[in-house]
Parts: C-alpha cells; sequence; structure tokens
C-alpha cells in the first residue's frame, strides 16, 4: 500500500488539459504532465484494503496496489517491472483504457478513486525516459513457428509472449504500418503514433518478423499459413454496422473508420485510396455515442467542422452509479470525453430515421425522433418511439460510429475454422483454440468488439495455450500471475 493516510490528506489529481483553443490546432497528445511529487501522492492514496478488487476490475490482473506502492516510494524501476509483468503494453493501455480498475477502487465507493491509468502512464514513460526499457530477445529458439494474422494489441501481446517462449513469430498485417486499430482507428490526438513505433522496434529486436501491406487468404495462401507449427488469428472484429435506413447512400454519409483512418494517414504524411472525406466548413452529424464517435468529433473540429452534433440512440447516462450497477461492477453511467468538450451538442435517446438529399444525391438533413426504452421483467427492452418528436437536422457531413458486428469471414472460410452466432470466430476461453488444432483466435476476432485492455489479455491467454499445444506446457504466466524467469 502507499501511505496508511495518503487517501484522507491528498484529493485525486490527473494530468490537466491543454485549453481548448490551443489544442484543437494540432494533432498531438495535449495532457499537461504531473510533477513526481504529485505523482507520489496519487500513488499514497492507494489504501491498504485487504482485497484490492482493483485486481479483478483489470482484465491483465495487473498487481496495482504493488506498482502504487512502488511509486509513492520513488522506486521507478521496480514499478516498471511489476507493471511489465502482467502488462506488455501500458503505453498504450495507460492512455486509452477506460479504466475498469478505477471503477473497482475500494477507496472509490465513497470518495473519487485512486488514479490508476495516469500512474501506469507515468511509470513506462519513465521507463522509456531513463533507457530502462530494452530488447530482451529468447535466449534459445524451440524451433516451433508461429504465425500471427493481425498486429492490433492483441496479436502484439501474444507475438511478444510467444517471441520470449522462443517461438519463431511472424505477424502478418494487411495494411503498410504495424497496430491494427492502435493505427488507424484511435486519433493521434488521443495517441501519438511514435508511441507505437517506439515499442514496435524494441519488438523487431526482439526478433520478430512483422510481414506489413500483406493480406492472408489473398497475398499469402492459406498452403503458406499451414506451413507454421500453429497459427493465431488476431484479425479484430472489422464488419462495421450499417443504418439501413432511406438515404443511406446518399454522397456525405461515411463509415467513422474511413472518416479516421484517413485522417490519421494525413498526420504521417501517407496517401491513401478513395474519395477525400473532411469536415472543413461543414456541419458534422455524428451517429454513435461511445469512444468511435467521440474521436469522430475531435477530429472534426480540429479539420474546421462549422457544428458538430453527436447522436446517440440510448437515454442519458447518470452521473452516478445506475442502482442496477453498484459497485465494483463497471457502470454505464454518463462519460465526457475530452472531445465532448470542445465543442460537440450531445443528443441522447434519438433514432435517425431517413437522411435527406438534394438533387444531386448530396446529403443536406436527417430526420429524428425521439425514443424511449420500455424495460418489463424477464424481457429485452424494447425501443419506443415517442410521437410528436419528428424533427430535422441540416448537415453536410454525417459519420456513423455504429460498432462492429463481428469478424470477416474469409480466411476463416479457407481454414475451415468455425464461426460463432455473432459471426466471430469460434474459439472457446479454455485454452483459445478454434476446431482446426493447430488454429487459435485471441481479442475481437474471438470476443467481438472490446476494450483493449481486454485484447491485450486475450493475446496473452492464448500465447500461453499456444505455447502449451506446441511444447506440452508453458512458463508463459495466464492472468494475474506476471511473467516467470525467460528461457
Amino acid at each position: 500500500m502507499g501511505k496508511i493516510t495518503g487517501f484522507l490528506e491528498y484529493p485525486r489529481e490527473t494530468e490537466p488539459y491543454l485549453p481548448v483553443a490551443e489544442r484543437v490546432k494540432a494533432y498531438k497528445e495535449f495532457t499537461v504532465p504531473l510533477d513526481e511529487k504529485k505523482l507520489k501522492n496519487q500513488g499514497a492514496r492507494c489504501m491498504d484494503c485487504g482485497i484490492p478488487f482493483c485486481h479483478s476490475g483489470c482484465p491483465l490482473g495487473n498487481l496495482i496496489p504493488d506498482f502504487n506502492d512502488l511509486v509513492y516510494k520513488g522506486k521507478w524501476r521496480q514499478a516498471l517491472d511489476v507493471l511489465h509483468a502482467t502488462n506488455n503494453f501500458p503505453e498504450f493501455t495507460g492512455r486509452l483504457c477506460p479504466a475498469p480498475c478505477e471503477e473497482a477502487c475500494v477507496l472509490g465507493i465513497n470518495e473519487d478513486p485512486v488514479s490508476i491509468e495516469n500512474i501506469e502512464k507515468n511509470i513506462v514513460e519513465r521507463g522509456f525516459k531513463e533507457g530502462w526499457i530494452q530488447a530482451q530477445p529468447p535466449v534459445r529458439r524451440t524451433g516451433k513457428k508461429v504465425a500471427i494474422v493481425g498486429s492490433g494489441p492483441a496479436g502484439l501481446a501474444a507475438a511478444q509472449q510467444l517471441n520470449r517462449a522462443g517461438h519463431q513469430v511472424v505477424v502478418y498485417e494487411r495494411d503498410t504500418q504495424v497496430g491494427g486499430l492502435l493505427r488507424y482507428g484511435i486519433p493521434d490526438f488521443k495517441m501519438e503514433k511514435s508511441v507505437i513505433d517506439r515499442r514496435v522496434t524494441i519488438l523487431k529486436e526482439e526478433g520478430i518478423a512483422f510481414q506489413t501491406g500483406v493480406e492472408v487468404g489473398k497475398d499469402v495462401s492459406v498452403t503458406e499459413l499451414k506451413k507454421f507449427d500453429a497459427v493465431l488469428l488476431c484479425m479484430g472484429a472489422t464488419v462495421r454496422r450499417d443504418l439501413p435506413i432511406k438515404g443511406a447512400k446518399l454522397k456525405g454519409i461515411h463509415q467513422a473508420m474511413d472518416f479516421l483512418k484517413q485522417q490519421n494517414k494525413r498526420v504521417e504524411g501517407a496517401t491513401f485510396s478513395g474519395e477525400p472525406i473532411s469536415a472543413k466548413g461543414k456541419h458534422v452529424i455524428v451517429i454513435g455515442g461511445g469512444d468511435t464517435g467521440s474521436d469522430c468529433i475531435g477530429t472534426s473540429i480540429r479539420q474546421g467542422a462549422l457544428s458538430v452534433k453527436n447522436f446517440e440512440i440510448m437515454p442519458r447516462g447518470t452521473e452516478e452509479r445506475p442502482e442496477n450497477q453498484p459497485w465494483p461492477y463497471y457502470p454505464m453511467r454518463l462519460r465526457t470525453s475530452s472531445s465532448h468538450k470542445e465543442g460537440a451538442l450531445r443528443h441522447w435517446s434519438i433514432s435517425t430515421k431517413e437522411f435527406m438529399g438534394d438533387k444531386d444525391n448530396n446529403i443536406i438533413s436527417l430526420i429524428t425522433t425521439q425514443v424511449e426504452w420500455v424495460r418489463k421483467p424477464g424481457e429485452r427492452p424494447q425501443l419506443k418511439e415517442i410521437p410528436g418528436t419528428v424533427e430535422e437536422h441540416p448537415c453536410d457531413l454525417v459519420l456513423l460510429a455504429l460498432g462492429f458486428t463481428g469478424s470477416e469471414s474469409n480466411l476463416a472460410t479457407q481454414l475451415g475454422v468455425q464461426m460463432d452466432a455473432r459471426t466471430n470466430i469460434d474459439a472457446n476461453t479454455t485454452n483459445y483454440q478454434t476446431n482446426v488444432p493447430n488454429v487459435f483466435a485471441a481479442g475481437d476476432t474471438r470476443r467481438g468488439q472490446s476494450l483493449i485492455v481486454w485484447a491485450l489479455s486475450e493475446g496473452r491467454e492464448a500465447a500461453h495455450h499456444v505455447d502449451t499445444f506446441l511444447m506440452g506446457t508453458s512458463s508463459l504466466p495466464t492472468k494475474g500471475q506476471g511473467d516467470l524467469p525467460r528461457i
């Protein structure tokens, strides 16, 4: 634990933001780091709570009280070792995770929880600054080869773990750069891509091979894939949800990921295919109230949108925990992102009924109605339109941030791998194995659209089971164990 009375003496602090007028001028991270004394004070807030529920709140099983205490004591190197024991890439989660650990913090029952995510980020950034994070290639090789399809967080975590076990790992990525949605779905103002690049450099130095611009099943045949001793599918959930209403094919209606990927490519100075999408000088409506919708808002504002509205079909969340979601469960309450604070007008309990276009088939407005969710015991909530609430909203650009419905099936079909009813790769959580014995799956491609921290967790867990499949046993850790000595 930290200081015995720390939670009584120090209020919660997190990194402040640059002013809105300043930060929207650029596509760079805009948090202002806390000084070391304040960070130690935040570590001191960690309580001697007996049972640290933050462990169960974290899908990785991070050893949170341990690294909090070490930060409080100024033992940053040891804190980094503890953090890396369960999390391959805390620089990603420290920026992007919604921090379910903080919602499970015991202090959070009646006070502001410990700022775990910010402490995590500062530990790993201190590690890079001091040069403590270096490549650690395995001492010996097993002679086994593993192919990983997809270089998102699940694929990267599994690759590092399997490489540590001594296997030769090849990661296939169909985009031109490594990172998956970390690279092309997360705006640079949330995570600059140099954060990915420095870690990928280390992974390469450790002996992992990356094949980019290569689509498995097309550029690389399944026959070639079958030469590997094991295959791990980490392709993500990439089938985007559409809004199949009248006018859906009008010009100016785009999927959020097309919009975000283009802007990320602009930032990196790369070319992109397809029609350019820009919010500059336009009235923008973002449909979808999740993180992707928030990212579209921040990007639209930086591109120079005249106005931005955000539509969410769910009701406005409560500021406090809903009664049916008690501590330590992760509550579905109102969350306001930095992008929301930059000038978006948010609408809840609203459903889009029709897109309206001009004679040239350009979007000019959309028609909505207010809705309510009718709940009955033992039944699924039913969506009901409220009469007399039809409204027309002028717009020039609509961005659909409606989430994903599952994984693409082409490669699975070629491999003979079964998919479940939700169109995800059908692999169990006992050993992450599919119906094809040497083919495994992890991350969003197995569990459906989820959090980065779950992707990292699944990548690590799957690596353990792939190693066991190849060698009969494994020294790779499972959740919460931490890394054992490397071979």
